[in-house]
């Protein structure tokens, strides 16, 4: 089965923070950090790959598991590009 990505790019503006983007475009911070091999901040002008929307921006709230939010930890896994779980992350769900 062929599968059609869409890949999408944006320029940083001064000051932006690698959350407000993710925010912004609904990924983790995690993925989009992963996806531009960032481990600072980016800088003004950097332009960095957006990881391609798969499910619905969410903030991990107390009770909430990898199994019960992704279906299981390899989905959780493959969603959002880590194992860490953590109260108040934002992650990906379907």
């Amino acid at each position: 089965m062929l599968k059609l990505e869409t890949v999408q790019f944006y320029k940083t503006k001064q000051g932006q923070t690698l959350r407000e983007i993710a925010d912004a475009f609904s990924v983790s911070e995690r993925l989009l950090a992963q996806e531009n091999g960032l481990r600072n901040e980016p800088f003004a002008g950097q332009i960095l790959r957006i990881p391609n929307a798969r499910g619905n921006a969410y903030t991990v709230q107390v009770g909430d598991t990898k199994e019960l939010l992704a279906g299981s930890p390899e989905n959780y896994r493959a969603m959002n590009g880590t194992d860490v779980f953590y109260l108040g992350m934002r992650i990906r769900i379907k």
